[in-house]
């Protein structure tokens, strides 16, 4: 297939594979439990703690096969207190899944939530941790992808810090591509993926953890598969994880990382993905269609818009996708009224004057 010819996928993960990501899945075929698989592994840790500097000292990573779910859900797990509680600040899928998952494995937990279209609700924040000095940590999204909303985390990272209070966070769609300010923020735990902003492939997930949280008194995990302790003794000890990992998929992600390094890192990653969410918006505006919120709340990574009056989502989507372009569209309540379209993966220029085409002959041609 040429490269006019392929499929560009505009969904917030998978990625469009570089050239150079794609080659490593036919590396050959390795056991996870040979020495060369171990070394690997420990190799992207050490990786994935660089690509934001301020990590490298006092933070460890771990990888496990599954979804960015998977490493949340691990995340909350192993880390959310039993003998104190977790607020959830939700204002989306992702957060309110937090919540879900915290009630699945019985953790004390609250909820502020604000609707969707909405910013997170700081003033209830700030009450809560006041109220009530059982909450031991605040979990919140980072870049919610209901909307495409980059939450203000500086801001709820000072309430946190004002009353000691840490943060376990989804970076899951936010990691290698957005300010992750480990400086100023008490962040305990944070989820990502391969195969999103750092343009891997679906099945390795991974948390990374302040030392001194791993090294704490372990508590009552209610899942075998999910106890991250057994992850990080395994992969910090030797380098071997408790359970199957997904080999080539490792391959993929540990390629990534250093393309993202020879790339420029996640600061140019954000810059690239910003020049791309512009000239779409652009092209989008002067064919009638909306942006869902103003552009300054939005992250690099999606935006998400309005669908014009009397339009069909899924006329728009196959248009499109005859074209070589998958979009996404929007999910729950927003699902009939708007689409997104996320800027990952390798997108070069005539890709992108293709997309911007096509948008405006597709829109031109269903907006009244």
């Amino acid at each position: 297939m040429s490269k006019l010819q392929r499929m560009v996928l505009l969904n917030p993960g998978p990625v469009t594979l570089s050239d150079r990501v794609r080659a490593t899945l036919t590396a050959g075929d390795w056991c996870h439990r040979e020495a060369e698989f171990a070394t690997l592994t420990q190799a992207i840790n050490t990786a994935l703690v660089r690509v934001y500097s301020a990590m490298e000292q006092t933070y460890d990573a771990v990888i496990m096969t599954g979804s960015g779910t998977c490493a949340v859900e691990s995340m909350l797990a192993t880390f959310a207190p039993d003998h104190g509680k977790t607020l959830v600040v939700a204002n989306g899928v992702y957060g309110e899944r937090m919540a879900r998952i915290l009630k699945v494995h019985t953790k004390p937990h609250l909820v502020c939530e604000s609707a969707w279209t909405a910013p997170m609700d700081l003033a209830a924040v700030q009450e809560r941790l006041d109220a009530d000095a059982e909450i031991a940590c605040v979990a919140a999204v980072h870049h919610e992808t209901t909307t495409g909303r980059l939450n203000d985390l500086d801001s709820l990272a000072r309430l946190c810090a004002d009353r000691d209070v840490p943060l376990l966070l989804d970076c899951v769609s936010s990691f290698g591509a957005e300010m992750i300010d480990v400086e100023n923020w008490d962040i305990a735990a944070i989820a990502g993926t391969a195969n999103k902003c750092l343009h891997g492939v679906p099945g390795i997930s991974f948390v990374v953890a302040k030392k001194d949280v791993w090294s704490a008194p372990k508590q009552r995990v209610g899942s075998v598969y999910l106890d991250l302790h057994a992850y990080h003794k395994g992969q910090h000890d030797d380098g071997y994880s408790p359970f199957t990992q997904s080999v080539q998929c490792a391959f993929a992600l540990h390629e990534a990382l250093a393309e993202l390094q020879d790339q420029g890192g996640f600061m140019q990653r954000r810059i690239d993905y910003l020049m791309r969410a512009k000239r779409i918006a652009d092209t989008l505006n002067r064919a009638g269609v909306e942006t869902l919120m103003p552009r300054e709340y939005f992250s690099s990574v999606l935006w998400s818009y309005r669908l014009p009056q009397n339009v069909d989502y899924t006329a728009v989507h196959n248009r499109l996708k005859r074209d070589g372009f998958v979009i996404y569209a929007g999910q729950g309540q927003l699902a009939n009224s708007i689409f997104r379209i996320a800027h990952m993966g390798d997108i070069d220029e005539s890709d992108l004057s293709r997309l911007c085409e096509s948008l405006a002959s597709v829109f031109v041609a269903k907006t009244p």
